[in-house]
């Protein structure tokens, strides 16, 4: 079988998420019949039997502003809601009693048994700097490390083929400069990456994981407790020189498309492990 090339693997890695997404879409309009989203449901705390209607839907990567009523939401905020959109499946459910309608929005991963991690977010330097506030020399020190500057104009003597270092081969200075920034800063870096913000930030987080065999197993997750799970532990420069941030790994996209971003990474498997 011949090699996928990057391109090929980006795109087939595009196509199957858009399955997973119409997948889960449609278990969740099939509510009355498919027991998986009867199970979700119950989890989400409705159940399935006094709901007098829900529907599913799956929310485009592009979401043009003539659509923006569909998910109920205002286009005054579409500017915020595309920057900062970590929902990828918003179901509506109306319930007889109260007559309300409820929207819970998921965010949507897939993982299988031989997968480590899942990118979950990724941008250039300068938008996480104009997210988060974080200073000039921060921002310089992530675009050497991204490969985004010319490391001879700074000063490194660059003896490798690509052009940026690892966050361990900055001056200490500068390494402890950006882990103090995203140790005093961890809540609103993991909430952004994870949960979002406004209409289109994630309630959930419902990750698939294909077996060996074809099977297909899942788990639901309240955001809170995803985010909570995955910002335990310490911000450190991991061994290979990038960055740990609690379970969440910060490092250099590389590759193509876009090799001068900062991405962040989870490994989904890990919340089939936890209760």
């Amino acid at each position: 079988m011949s090699k996928l090339n990057k391109k090929e693997l980006g795109s087939k890695t595009a196509k199957g998420e858009f399955k997973n997404e119409e997948l889960i879409t449609s278990k969740f309009n099939n509510y009355l019949k498919d027991k998986d989203a009867k199970k979700w449901l119950k989890i989400m705390g409705y159940n399935y039997k006094k709901i007098d209607k829900l529907i599913a839907l799956q929310i485009p990567v592009r979401l043009s502003r003539k659509n923006l009523s569909k998910y109920d939401l205002d286009e005054k905020d579409y500017e915020t809601l595309i920057k900062f959109k970590k929902a990828d499946v918003q179901v509506k459910i109306i319930i007889e009693i109260d007559g309300i309608l409820h929207i819970e929005n998921l965010s949507l991963k897939k993982a299988n048994e031989t997968a480590s991690y899942n990118q979950v977010d990724k941008r250039t330097v300068d938008s996480y700097q104009k997210m988060w506030g974080f200073d000039d020399e921060i921002a310089q020190c992530l675009k050497l490390f991204t490969g985004e500057l010319n490391l001879k104009e700074y000063g490194f003597m660059n003896t490798k083929k690509e052009n940026r270092i690892f966050l361990n081969e900055l001056p200490k200075k500068s390494q402890k400069m950006i882990i103090d920034f995203f140790k005093e800063n961890k809540i609103m870096v993991i909430s952004d990456i994870l949960k979002g913000r406004g209409g289109l930030s994630a309630d959930w987080m419902l990750i698939t994981k294909q077996m060996k065999n074809g099977d297909l197993k899942y788990v639901l997750k309240d955001i809170n407790f995803v985010m909570n799970f995955y910002g335990q532990g310490d911000v450190k420069i991991s061994p290979r020189g990038s960055l740990y941030i609690g379970r969440i790994t910060m490092q250099r996209k590389g590759g193509t498309p876009d090799p001068t971003k900062l991405q962040f990474k989870i490994s989904p498997n890990e919340l089939f492990e936890v209760k």
